[in-house]
């Protein structure tokens, strides 16, 4: 559609006569009134060409006497009634109404072979992303996209990010950072469809953690002799892995370098005293054995009398009753964790 010379409109006068309208300035009366009514329209779904269309003829139209706006209202408010159901238009439209209700593999087949992409705003999507998988998404990027990128993310975020890059990567990144001010808005557009083009083009993945994270929690929840023969045999055939998997192992002999100590309390509370008492009187040398002192410290004089005593009376234990008491004290700990109540020290990379 031509945009409207505004001479031709006589902004002197309303305009009269809806039935003399097009459909498309009686969709612009419909957006004002909308608008001024202060309904939060996604305007953004429309194609380029409508929203510029819609942009020219609100700025030409002028106004509009009050019956020619009841007519276009009354007019609009028949279309909606007489409307019993509607359906998404083409494919794209109705994957994403059945976004969550189709398999993932089913929804992406039948993207790739309709080629098109998932609908909604790309910087949406892109911070929603795990800071692992923006990670991936910068390493194949240039230090320019990466400084947008970060720009765009909350700060929090952003901040997490630039951590976990290498060093000299996200120095180049900040000092970018200075050179976005000149950017357009349609470049950061074309910028973030890209980048969601990229995660449409992913394969998808089986399991939603890495290979690491999965094999870090078994280790944690077996025996100290099955997780030291497994390690030993990861460390001569993949080294690498080995120390990623080790990186994500949580056990007894981790928490005094991992709980804070104002939470002891709080975790203490949530476990049965016998295996407090049980997993101390094994753990005494070592890094378990660091584990029970830490613990002691960190709770009420009191209570840390009462499990010293309990541990005395216990005597000595076998490793095959420690074992279960320090697998219970860890698993409320990751509990916790997972709850958000507390939260771990993350390890230096050193």
């Amino acid at each position: 559609m031509s945009a409207i010379p505004m001479a031709q409109i006589p902004l002197s006068a309303p305009m009269g006569g809806g039935s003399t309208l097009s459909r498309k300035h009686k969709a612009a009366i419909i957006v004002r009134f909308l608008l001024n009514e202060g309904a939060d329209l996604e305007l953004t779904n429309l194609s380029e060409e409508n929203q510029s269309d819609l942009t020219y003829l609100m700025g030409e139209m002028g106004y509009i006497d009050r019956s020619t706006l009841g007519e276009v209202l009354m007019e609009f408010a028949h279309e909606l009634e007489s409307i019993g159901l509607s359906f998404p238009n083409g494919i794209s439209g109705a994957l994403n109404v059945l976004e969550g209700k189709i398999s993932p593999l089913t929804a992406a087949r039948l993207r790739k072979e309709a080629g098109v992409r998932v609908a909604g705003q790309p910087w949406q999507r892109i911070k929603t992303l795990s800071i692992s998988d923006l990670v991936d998404l910068l390493a194949a990027e240039s230090i320019e996209v990466s400084a947008v990128l970060i720009s765009k993310l909350d700060v929090d975020k952003a901040a997490t990010l630039l951590s976990q890059l290498p060093g000299d990567k996200a120095r180049r990144i900040t000092h970018a950072m200075s050179m976005t001010d000149q950017i357009g808005p349609e470049a950061v557009d074309r910028i973030g469809l890209t980048l969601a083009c990229q995660i449409d083009d992913r394969p998808l993945r089986a399991f939603n953690d890495g290979p690491e994270s999965r094999l870090g929690a078994i280790l944690n929840n077996s025996t100290i002799a099955t997780r030291d023969d497994i390690l030993g045999s990861l460390d001569e055939t993949d080294a690498d892995f080995a120390i990623k998997v080790r990186k994500t192992i949580f056990t007894y002999a981790h928490i005094h370098k991992r709980l804070k100590k104002l939470d002891v309390p709080a975790v203490l509370r949530d476990i049965d005293q016998d295996d407090l008492i049980t997993a101390m009187a094994y753990a005494t040398e070592g890094d378990i054995g660091e584990t029970s002192k830490f613990l002691l410290e960190n709770i009420s004089v009191r209570l840390a009398d009462l499990l010293r005593e309990g541990v005395e009376e216990r005597g000595k234990v076998k490793l095959t009753e420690a074992e279960p008491a320090m697998a219970e004290i860890t698993k409320t700990v990751r509990s916790l964790v997972d709850l958000g109540d507390i939260d771990l020290i993350v390890p230096d990379d050193d």
